[in-house]
């Protein structure tokens, strides 16, 4: 399979980037500047790309183990790469070029001419608008480099040897704000690296099929299922792979919505023949979480207890050595990587058991949620599973700010039941990414027929994105938000207030833990 690898220096675009590359059908995926000799030769890339960085690569000078860098060999293996910002003076500063300080840095939307006899920039103008977010510059070329592009207050802002096939563009065209940033991928992936878009949903399927094949063989496999659309798409992909050896275990934590419960025993048990089998554990995690009310602590708790389950399970089932999981590529990432900070430790990523027996299959790891989506169409599910709104894997256990108890456990079973029912009779389900009640562990005062109460808020968190990387707070209609605040606070008892979070991410979470 052809594939761009990009090369993670700590960039708040390193992501995107890949996710750019993949939406021209070409695979990529984000490598950590330290691991990339290692990945290039297991991967045999058609192309790299240098992602940015808050680093600068004057620090090299002064604190360098501290400053993200590669081997200069790695510019010498024939591969097309192409540096976007930090990356493009990296190979400067590889290459015998200069770096320096900026007097006055860039920021936001440029004007920039570009050389059009550069294959980079092939179809575009020659004037066009970019992105820019730098403080150094390149100063002076690398031997046998030319400017392929420049700004009125940067002569060198793009770069080319095409002997070498290496490129470098001070700017981020993989932002919105570039405009023909696409179309400077679309040139270097085509053109360039030579690649087809030939990654598709079909090529994914296939792919995993034969690779599950091969590391199952004649063993058994448990799938930890949720009802959720990772979950299940996981399972029909890996059971598309080895049939009757596959055993769904639904786990009922007590942490879900209300009904849910007999929800996703229905759907599966009506829509896929599939072995499966219902566990109801509420009584367990309960125990384990009480006083419990550090948000990574409960995240642990929620996925140690897991697998324990489905280590006690496995053990009923002859040779049962392999545990599905629809983790995500969004889950890796947000549970820390290498060079990427962990935000929150997803139950499934972070959670895990450094001792657990069963051997992982996680066919959707290197996919994004809309990816998946798309996978699970391909794979026959209807659009009412695959349109689900995302639910965590721990519950409404991290949607309980504090202590989790049976009280309020059920306070917010009902709210976030009223929160579906108004948004889905508003007809607004589908076009939003999640919505959804959260009960914060503190209490307010509060006037209910003459008299005083002190009881808890509910907030309203309803969001819109793609992927779950971002996220941005859906305007919800005045009048959804006066239906949903007159039912929760007449039809919940113990809550008194409603409030509407309006923050997106970053800088927040979508969960608040």
């Amino acid at each position: 399979m052809q594939n761009v690898l990009v090369i993670d220096f700590g960039g708040q675009y390193s992501q995107l980037i890949a996710r750019r590359i993949r939406e021209l059908r070409v695979f990529s995926e984000l490598v950590p500047y330290d691991r990339v000799m290692e990945k290039i030769k297991a991967k045999k890339p058609s192309g790299l790309v240098f992602s940015g960085s808050p680093s600068s690569i004057l620090s090299l000078f002064s604190d360098a183990k501290k400053t993200p860098t590669v081997d200069k060999e790695i510019l010498e293996l024939g591969i097309p790469i192409l540096g976007i910002c930090y990356g493009m003076q990296l190979i400067t500063h590889l290459l015998d070029g200069e770096v320096t300080g900026t007097a006055n840095n860039e920021y936001g939307k440029t004007s920039i001419d570009l050389k059009l006899n550069s294959p980079l920039f092939n179809g575009l103008a020659q004037s066009e608008i970019c992105w820019m977010s730098h403080k150094d510059s390149v100063s002076k070329l690398p031997p046998a480099f030319k400017v392929i592009a420049s700004t009125p207050s940067l002569p060198i802002a793009g770069i080319e040897n095409t002997k070498k096939k290496i490129y470098g563009i001070q700017f981020h065209p993989e932002v919105i704000h570039t405009p023909s940033g696409m179309d400077i991928l679309k040139n270097f992936l085509f053109d360039i690296c030579g690649c087809s878009s030939s990654w598709t949903m079909v090529s994914i399927i296939e792919n995993q099929v034969k690779e599950i094949k091969s590391k199952v063989k004649d063993g058994k496999v448990i799938c930890a299922l949720s009802g959720g659309v990772d979950s299940t798409v996981a399972a029909i992909l890996v059971h598309r792979a080895v049939g009757e050896k596959l055993t769904c275990i639904f786990v009922d934590h007590g942490l879900l919505r209300m009904g849910e419960d007999v929800q996703v025993e229905k759907t599966f048990r009506d829509n896929f023949k599939i072995n499966f089998v219902h566990i109801k554990a509420k009584d367990r995690f309960l125990s384990k979480l009480k006083g419990i009310s550090d948000p990574e602590a409960k995240r642990k708790i929620i996925g140690t207890e897991f697998i324990r389950i489905f280590e006690e399970e496995a053990k009923k089932i002859k040779n049962a050595d392999y545990l599905v999981q629809g983790t995500l590529y969004s889950d890796v990432i947000e549970s820390g990587t290498r060079d990427a900070a962990r935000i929150k430790s997803h139950h499934n990523v972070g959670g895990l058991p450094k001792d657990m027996k069963l051997k992982l299959i996680e066919p959707l790891r290197q996919l994004f949620k809309d990816e998946v989506r798309k996978l699970g169409i391909e794979l026959g599910l209807s659009e009412e599973i695959v349109r689900r709104q995302p639910f965590p894997g721990p519950g409404l256990a991290i949607r309980i700010i504090g202590d989790v108890t049976e009280e309020r456990l059920e306070i917010l079973k009902m709210a976030d039941k009223i929160v579906l029912e108004e948004i889905k009779r508003a007809g607004l389900y589908e076009s939003i990414w999640q919505s959804f009640a959260i009960l914060p562990g503190i209490k307010s005062v509060g006037v209910m027929g003459d008299e005083r109460t002190y009881s808890y808020p509910i907030v309203l968190r309803a969001v819109s994105s793609e992927d779950a990387m971002t996220a941005d707070w859906v305007r919800l209609p005045y009048e959804v938000l006066e239906n949903l605040s007159n039912r929760i606070i007449n039809e919940v008892e113990g809550v008194n207030r409603v409030v509407y979070d309006i923050s997106s991410k970053p800088p927040s979470t979508i969960e608040w833990e």
